[in-house]
This record gives structure tokens, sequence and C-alpha cells, in this order.
């Protein structure tokens, strides 16, 4: 059975970027490689960028999208930008604590507050 590539929404709010990632399961390597190769895109066109990565639809994910997590940010923040993360489910919330990620990345509730968060700092 084939891998379903997993897909993702950008939008354009005020300051910021956001990517929303519409999959429930974030699961298979090629879901994972396909994920890095479209967000990788949005920052490279967009130096600077204040990024929101939204994970409203997703309940599942594999560790590897943890370490993608980890290159997007290093990615970003190399360029100069600015991430933040938001509506994550409380289970993967969790193992954002246990491993401590939560320490690594400034996580908000909604999009709202996410992109409200860059212009606070301003």
């Amino acid at each position: 059975m084939a891998a379903i590539q997993p897909r993702i929404s950008v939008e354009y709010r005020d300051d910021a970027t956001i990517v929303a990632f519409t999959d429930e399961r974030i699961l298979e390597d090629t879901d994972v490689r396909s994920l890095r190769e479209a967000v990788e895109s949005v920052v490279e066109q967009a130096p600077g960028i204040h990024l929101v990565l939204d994970f409203c639809h997703v309940r599942f994910l594999s560790s590897a999208v943890l370490g993608l997590l980890i290159r997007i940010s290093k990615r970003v923040y190399e360029q100069e930008g600015e991430l933040r993360l938001c509506n994550i489910h409380p289970g993967i919330h969790e193992v954002f604590k246990i491993t401590r990620l939560t320490n690594v990345f400034e996580i908000y509730e909604d999009v709202e507050s996410a992109t409200q968060s860059f212009s606070s700092r301003q």
C-alpha cells in the first residue's frame, strides 16, 4: 500500500507564515521526508521568517518528526527568523515534555497567540 503524502497548508497572516500540518498521522519515513521538503522550501524562500507550525490535525507522529522540528528550528534561526509551535495534541505535548523539547520550542495554545507573540517582542 502506497503511503499517503503528508499535506500542509500555508497561510500568511500579518508578519507570520503559518504552516499547518493537515494529516492526523505523520509516521512513515516518506511522510517525514515530504514534510521536510515542503517546510524547508517555505523557510528558504523567506529569510527572517516568523514561522508558526500548526499541529491542529496531528494526533500521532514518529520520533523522526521531533528530529525534523529541531532541523527546521536550526534553519529558521540561521536565517535570523523565529519559530513557534501551536495546537499540539495533549499526547504529543507529553512527549515534548518528556524529551524536554518544551525547553527548546516556544509552544502556544493556538495560532492567534503564536502569531501575536512575534509582535510582542519587537
